[in-house]
Order: structure tokens, then C-alpha cells, then sequence
């Protein structure tokens, strides 16, 4: 990032090449939108490269300053979207063999990504962060700028609102894993 910050392009290419597939799974889990994950993490990327004189090295790792700039882009672009539409979910089409069992598997694998969207951005965000994209609970504390005890709370809610959600599903073989504390 040093490099990067004397503007160097091919640096700026290593850490694009780096960081941006598991940037696009953080945002993909995060807005649910492939258009948006790739719309964010471009715009995230070319706000670090033109603001990369801001980042400190002493203060925070760079991957906490990506994903909180990238968590920011992705918040406001769907403060936008509310604000025109009245329709935040995107259309899942399912292409999938008429089957029984893979019905049944995309229903809750549905159930389970629409129980997660529907949770606050805050825990929905924490969750993602610390469950699917596998931060310690001190580097997401600091892409969501609280203590680290905020963001336990914030996963305990996260946990009991999933956990009440999902409740149907828990009674029958192949109810997709919910995430359990790390």
C-alpha cells in the first residue's frame, strides 16, 4: 500500500488482484446484487487509489480500510435505492432440475439469505463479516467502527433473530447450517 501511495499502477494491480474476489463475496453477502457487489467494489477501489495518501499504516490494516469503505459505498447505494424503489430485494430466478430435494434445498438455501437480509444493517453486516467472510471480531469491530463487545452483541442478536427466523426449518434433515459463534 506504501507503493500504491507514491502511485504506483503495478502495486495498485497486486492489491486489486489481492483483495477484490474476497471483497465481491463480502459485498455479494452483503447486498444480495451481483450488479451492485461489482459496482461497489469499482468504486471502492478507485476511491483507494485516489485516497491512498489518507491511509495509515499505524492505524488500521488495510483490508479493515477497504471493507470499511466498501460496507460505506454499499450502504448509501442502498439508501439511494430505498429512497426510489419500494422493492429492495432482487428476483432469484431458479434454473435448477425439477427435483424434489433441490427444491426443497434453494427454498431454504432462499429462506435462509432473505432471514439475513432482513436483519438490521448493522448486525446483517457484522454477521457476514465475522460468519462468511471469516474476520476476527477485532477487524470487524473496526470496519464497523464499535468495540468489540458491540459487535458481540451485535452477533448475539444477529444469532437470536436467525435463530427465531429459521425455526421452522430446524425440524427436517437438510436445513442449511446456521451460523454459530466462532
Amino acid at each position: 500500500m506504501g507503493r500504491v501511495q507514491g502511485r504506483d499502477q503495478q502495486a495498485f494491480t497486486g492489491l486489486l488482484d489481492r483483495h477484490l474476489a474476497p471483497l465481491q463475496r463480502f459485498l455479494l453477502r452483503l447486498t444480495g446484487n451481483t450488479a451492485d457487489t461489482d459496482e461497489v467494489a469499482q468504486e471502492a477501489f478507485l476511491r483507494i487509489w485516489s485516497h491512498a495518501g489518507r491511509w495509515q499504516s499505524d492505524r488500521v490494516r488495510f483490508t479493515t480500510w477497504l471493507y470499511r469503505i466498501a460496507r460505506n459505498l454499499a450502504i448509501d447505494r442502498h439508501r439511494k435505492r430505498r429512497e426510489t424503489t419500494t422493492d429492495d430485494l432482487s428476483m432469484i430466478v431458479d434454473d435448477a432440475p425439477d427435483t424434489a430435494i433441490v427444491i426443497d434445498g434453494e427454498r431454504r438455501q432462499r429462506l435462509l439469505r432473505n432471514a439475513v437480509a432482513q436483519l438490521p444493517e448493522r448486525q446483517r453486516t457484522a454477521l457476514v463479516l465475522c460468519h462468511f467472510d471469516g474476520l476476527s471480531n477485532q477487524d470487524a469491530a473496526a470496519v464497523l467502527e464499535v468495540s468489540v463487545d458491540a459487535l458481540e452483541s451485535l452477533l448475539s442478536r444477529a444469532r437470536r433473530t436467525l435463530k427465531t427466523t429459521l425455526l421452522p426449518l430446524q425440524n427436517t434433515d437438510e436445513a442449511p447450517p446456521c451460523p454459530t459463534n466462532r
